[in-house]
């Protein structure tokens, strides 16, 4: 049964720019046996062995649960380490005819989205962008006959449009080679992303239409263009597509009915408009980006310090996680302005609960703000502002007295290292 879950918008615009929708369709079958080849990369998020110590902190996946947030990530998604081979595709239709190049289409995302991949997973993932067919494919029906509307579901529409892709595409094109499909919309198809945003994922679902044999089961659909009107459209509109290949990779949405107040700016599965972002710790562990040498677990009782380096700089001790179940538990890390976190304003320790049994856009992940109240300390267009100085400084301590928890920022060496100090009874 397939069961989409879709953005729910939000009462303020600033906060509706987000991030872009996503359907997520349950796994049935592995990547490997779907649209992989022996040469592309090995399983990342399925394949990390349980390394000694770190069994209490590996949350686990909840059954039932929408791209749940535990490890490991179930199979049926894209890996996402080693070489991945993105299958692009640009349409257009009688009624909405491409404006320019398809190659254009192309460019709006391409290298950008390759460098985000490349700097987030510190060289881990290898994302080749393909595109064997240069120009516009153009569908047999108007954009309007397929009746793709904000959070469609795969049937009938979508199933008609794929239907119709394929049959289109396949004389020129080996869907075999491929480990996930990017179908890039002509950006006058329906509403302006202004309005409402129709980018959306499928993901694992092995009940998608076949192309050589194999289900597209994990494919992204953008559209329009995510234009804030502020100018910066030529270095940060691209970031829809990490945002729907993540979903590709197993991540969910980490906005809610309230836009990105769980998260703000701290993920790119929150806040996916205006300045670029990175991922959490907690995702580039689930994604097999850090290691576990990387991950420190706290799950006895005791004091115990531990010091994190900043998450943009590649190796060292980068995450702190306090389990307080088998289905969640607290991450600790250090987030700077560096990497793919050129919105940061205050530098810090930032720490959030993490919890395995709440689906995508629910709030599975809620972040701890060091300065409730604030307002924040950015003004960028589409950031999430109340969020924007969360992190913890020296000399401040997060504590959840329910669960016997005190986590202390101790001080701050020359390198930018924090030293953190968790107490759990």
């Amino acid at each position: 049964m397939q069961q989409p879950r879709h953005r729910i918008p939000s009462r303020r615009r600033t906060l509706a720019l987000a991030g872009a929708t996503t359907l997520v369709i349950a796994a049935t079958a592995s990547a490997s046996s779907t649209l992989s080849l022996p040469s592309h990369a090995t399983a990342g998020p399925v394949a990390i062995a349980d390394e000694a110590g770190l069994g209490p902190c590996r949350i686990s996946a909840t059954m039932g649960v929408q791209m749940s947030e535990g490890m490991p990530t179930p199979t049926g998604y894209s890996r996402s380490t080693g070489e991945v081979h993105a299958l692009n595709l640009m349409i257009d239709f009688p009624d909405a005819p491409g404006p320019g190049s398809a190659m254009d289409r192309f460019g709006e995302f391409f290298p950008q989205t390759t460098a985000w991949f490349r700097t987030s997973s510190y060289g881990r993932l290898v994302y080749r962008p393909e595109a064997p067919v240069k120009s516009w494919l153009r569908m047999p029906l108007p954009f309007s006959a397929y009746g793709i509307d904000r959070g469609s579901p795969y049937e009938p529409g979508y199933r008609r449009l794929v239907q119709d892709l394929v049959a289109i595409a396949d004389p020129k094109v080996d869907f075999r080679e491929y480990d996930l499909v990017n179908v890039l919309v002509t950006p006058n198809a329906g509403p302006s992303a202004l309005d409402t945003v129709l980018s959306v994922t499928f993901s694992g679902n092995a009940d998608a239409p076949l192309a050589d044999g194999v289900p597209l089961a994990n494919t992204s659909f953008i559209y329009s263009r995510q234009d804030d009107g502020s100018g910066s459209y030529g270095q940060t509109g691209y970031r829809v597509l990490p945002h729907e290949n993540s979903h590709v990779f197993g991540l969910p949405d980490l906005y809610t009915v309230e836009g990105g107040g769980s998260v703000g700016h701290w993920d790119i599965m929150s806040e996916d408009w205006g300045a670029n972002n990175d991922l959490l710790g907690w995702h580039k562990w689930k994604l097999g980006w850090l290691d576990g040498k990387q991950i420190s677990c706290a799950s006895k009782p005791g004091t115990t310090d531990r010091i994190l380096g900043p998450l943009a700089t590649r190796g060292g001790l980068k995450l702190a996680f306090v389990p307080l179940s088998a289905e969640s538990g607290y991450a600790v890390e250090v987030r700077t302005q560096a990497g793919n976190d050129r919105a940061v304003c205050r530098p810090g320790v930032l720490i959030y609960k993490v919890r395995s049994d709440v689906d995508t856009g629910l709030g599975p992940i809620t972040v701890a703000d060091s300065t409730k109240g604030s307002r924040g300390c950015t003004r960028s267009p589409n950031v999430q502002a109340e969020l924007s100085d969360a992190p913890f400084q020296p000399g401040q301590t997060f504590t959840n007295a329910a669960d016997g928890i005190r986590i202390s920022v101790v001080d701050k060496d020359s390198k930018g290292n924090y030293r953190v100090r968790i107490t759990r009874s």
